[in-house]
């Protein structure tokens, strides 16, 4: 299998189980999951070739571990990241003292002013190490990796949650808990 091939179902799978899965006529139950037979039979008819193995070595492969299936490997979804409505029911999770958000230096000022936001997205994702919140920074520009103070922000009232892919999450992040870089 060509790695141009998985990252290409990465990004589909990706918009129709994140973002638009009425782009195919797919529906996702109030958790995020939906029926691998429907979604194989659905991509398979707007053009996206989609096959069994290639969707578990999307699933199994995938470095970011975007996707899950369900125990008897009859449903699929996406571990977090949703734009769509969606209750992927997590449970609240105490995090570490600290967490990591990677962005591009040209938002930095916009979250000096208000903090981090969902920004379309369910939660504000955060990252449990500097190098994944780099990766993160990176796909948008020049990264800057944010200090989150997440220990405090529980302490102080804040949830919590872990996804399924070790992706910490939260509803916002107020400017008083983030660590900025100097300059």
């Amino acid at each position: 299998m060509m790695a141009a091939d998985v990252v290409r179902m990465s990004k589909f799978l990706s918009l129709v189980l994140r973002h638009k899965p009425e782009e195919i006529g797919l529906a996702l139950d109030g958790s995020g999951w939906t029926s691998v037979e429907e979604l194989i039979r659905l991509a398979n008819q707007h053009g996206t070739r989609l096959t069994w193995p290639l969707l578990e070595h999307v699933v199994a492969e995938n470095d970011k571990k975007r996707f899950e299936l369900s125990e008897d490997g009859q449903r699929i979804r996406a571990s977090q990241g949703h734009s769509v409505e969606v209750d992927l029911a997590l449970p609240p999770a105490q995090p570490p003292s600290v967490l990591y958000h990677g962005t591009a230096l040209r938002f930095v000022e916009s979250i000096r002013a208000s903090g981090l936001h969902s920004a379309g997205r369910q939660h504000v994702h955060l990252s449990p190490d500097v190098p994944t919140a780099t990766k993160v920074g990176q796909r948008h520009g020049k990264p800057v990796v944010l200090v989150v103070r997440a220990g405090e922000m529980a302490a102080a009232g804040h949830t919590f949650f872990l996804s399924a892919n070790g992706v910490w999450l939260t509803n916002e992040v107020p400017t008083e808990f983030i660590g900025f870089p100097p300059g």
